[in-house]
């Protein structure tokens, strides 16, 4: 089966989406911090008119939380019918897919990150780290920030 991803930076590091779940990319906007939200909760913004939680991600993986700067960019995600924001240093490529060549997380040592990998792929001898967004959204302390 073939598939489109969405290449993406963060911490130095290749990660993709699945094309389909993103319904745009905004140039980063600053965030409305909220009080007693998980700490990979940046905050909100206005989306036209729509209240949008947006999710540090490098913060969410376990590293340390992003600094953002006008060069950052955020990712608007659909996940479970409901929208949401993605802090990502950079957006590089949209990429095809064929699944089959798509590797499964490994399983070795406690890495964070693991838990929230569909799995890994070469694409142009880089490895890129296909995130699942169900599993990044799984958390029931994401109920605070909807």
């Amino acid at each position: 089966m073939y598939r489109e991803l969405i290449t993406f930076e963060i911490a130095g590091q290749i990660f993709a989406l699945d094309i389909m779940a993103i319904r745009e990319i905004r140039a980063w906007t600053p965030v409305t911090p909220m009080p007693r939200v998980p700490h990979f909760v940046a905050g909100v913004v206005n989306l036209r008119g729509t209240v949008l939680p947006v999710i540090d991600l490098a913060a969410r993986l376990g590293w340390q939380p992003t600094e953002a700067t006008p060069r950052h960019a955020i990712l608007v995600c659909q996940v479970n019918g409901q929208s949401q924001g993605l802090i990502v240093d950079s957006v590089s490529d949209i990429v095809g897919l064929n699944t089959e060549t798509l590797q499964p997380a490994p399983t070795a040592g406690h890495d964070e990150v693991v838990p929230f990998l569909e799995g890994l792929v070469a694409i142009e001898e880089q490895m890129v780290m296909v995130l699942d967004l169900n599993a990044l959204s799984a958390s029931g302390d994401m109920a605070f920030a909807a």
